[in-house]
């Protein structure tokens, strides 16, 4: 008897390749395969790739850099999607008459914030130092520096997964907090419109400049997904400083380890483990909770399952 992936495998044909690398489209680099994976072009074919993992109780999962991801060691189990040309638009108004800017969920946001600085629109500075896209940047309210996708997103067009329909939402009805909102897991934003304000393209260049040279000084390069946990009280209580309190930089499990420059970052060995970072996570969160009283939440998103074999 076949099994669910082999059918959904036969029911999306060429769109799908099996037992796909799908850690080297993260920033971690680690982690195992999926046993499907689809690079949709069109909103159609998005529509048909749900429909049948709808239809077969096969989870799907859609990424887009991979920036707060992570794939654990074993093959998952179910469908991988990652948006294509269709979620790559810009469109950045050019007369001082408009101010908004509509941008693809596939968009890198470093992106996005170097085109409307380029063209003098301010307010999306921050996010020239945020590895992610559009899409995962409005599920989680990403943010830094002072502001977050929340501070000038108007609305943004929603598709689920699971009904297969297309809608609408304004900006007051995502749910949006520090690092989270109440869109559900198949809720797959496809584009997004915000209003920026015009000003002085060389103030926005130099404030862009500013926060890269900021981030390079401050932050490490190399294998990871950025800040791990959130700040349990914004601006009072910050997540590094309470993993530094505890002694932890440049703790490390095998392949993975705190971050020396930043210790709110977990970093891979190339050719490492996800569940040695896993590990270190755990560890991490186990140790803040019992000196300090603080339960981190992690903004990392884990993918598969968490029984990591050795």
């Amino acid at each position: 008897m076949k099994t669910k992936l082999e059918i959904a495998a036969e029911a999306l044909g060429d769109l799908a390749q099996r037992h796909f690398p799908v850690a080297s489209l993260t920033t971690y680099k680690v982690g195992g395969t999926a046993a499907l994976f689809c690079r949709v072009d069109e909103l159609s074919t998005l529509r048909k790739v749900s429909a049948v993992s709808q239809e077969l109780s096969v989870e799907m999962v859609v990424i887009g850099r991979g920036s707060n991801s992570l794939f654990c060691d074993a093959e998952f189990e179910g469908v991988v999607v990652q948006l294509g040309e269709f979620a790559q638009h810009v469109d950045v108004p050019t007369s001082s008459e408009n101010s908004r800017v509509i941008a693809g969920s596939g968009v890198a946001l470093p992106v996005l914030a170097r085109r409307t600085a380029a063209v003098g629109l301010r307010g999306f500075e921050w996010a020239v130092g945020v590895p992610g896209t559009i899409g995962g940047a409005i599920k989680m309210n990403a943010g830094g520096h002072g502001s977050d996708i929340a501070g000038s997103l108007v609305s943004t067009r929603i598709f689920s997964s699971r009904t297969g329909e297309l809608h609408e939402i304004e900006t007051s009805d995502l749910g949006l907090r520090f690092r989270g909102s109440s869109l559900p897991d198949d809720a797959v934003v496809i584009d997004a419109v915000f209003e920026l304000v015009w000003g002085d393209s060389s103030d926005a260049l130099e404030v862009i400049d500013e926060i890269v040279k900021w981030r390079r000084e401050n932050q490490p390069g190399g294998q990871n997904a950025g800040s791990v946990f959130v700040n349990p009280v914004p601006g009072e209580v910050a997540a590094g400083e309470l993993i530094d309190r505890c002694g932890l930089r440049g703790f490390r499990i095998g392949t993975a380890e705190v971050s020396l420059k930043h210790a709110n970052f977990i970093q891979a060995d190339p050719g490492g483990r996800a569940s040695d970072v896993i590990a270190v996570m755990d560890h991490v969160k186990k140790v803040v909770q019992q000196e300090c009283g603080y339960d981190l939440r992690s903004e990392v998103r884990l993918i598969g399952s968490k029984q990591e074999t050795a």
